[in-house]
């Protein structure tokens, strides 16, 4: 008889995120997890004592796929801001379930929008941009949160099935807020 496999943190974390993402985080419990990976819930409640520390294990791995989702630009030559902007919006259009759980669930660290421009994960997308726009960082911070606050309500109302996603059309409004964002930091700077 062979040795049973060995179940690790790193393998019931993989486990709920896939839970999460085809069925919501709302269905990671020690059960379900335990399911996925053939094994008992023991394994699962010895790495994690309550569920509430494995969905955050996962809401963490998760800040860092969607921080690569953005980064993967489809079409660099449109632009890197547009770029990340629409691939922020395509995220909620294909993984809809990790976008909630993401942005809707309340598993943030921070509590703020501006505490989220200040974070660690922010810093490979707003360097990106910086270097698109060539602004200093408080201003590509400004440019930011106005592109941030514009996506995140397309995509919001993408994820929870209340818009289509037309990639033309929204990528038209996006060109015009990021525009009217990038007038209104050097105007204020002058």
């Amino acid at each position: 008889m062979p040795p049973k496999a060995k179940v690790t943190r790193d393998s019931i974390i993989e486990a709920a995120f896939q839970i999460a993402r085809e069925r919501g985080a709302e269905c990671i419990n020690a059960r379900s997890v335990a399911e996925r990976l053939g094994c008992s819930t023991q394994p699962v409640m010895y790495h994690f004592a309550r569920i509430e520390e494995l969905k955050r294990a996962v809401y963490a791995r998760l800040d860092w796929f969607h921080t690569e989702y953005l980064m993967n630009i489809r079409d660099p030559e449109e632009g890197v801001m547009l770029g990340i902007g629409l691939n922020y919006i395509r995220f909620a259009v294909e993984e809809p379930q990790l976008f909630r759980f993401l942005f809707q669930s309340g598993f943030a660290v921070e509590k703020s929008l501006l505490e989220m421009v200040d974070s660690e994960e922010l810093e490979p997308v707003l360097s990106a941009m910086q270097a698109a726009i060539e602004m200093n960082m408080k201003q590509t911070k400004e440019v930011f949160v106005t592109i941030a606050l514009f996506a995140h309500g397309y995509a919001s109302i993408i994820a929870n099935n209340g818009l289509e996603f037309d990639e033309k059309v929204i990528s038209g409004h996006l060109e015009r807020a990021y525009r009217g964002a990038v007038l209104a930091v050097r105007e204020e700077e002058v």
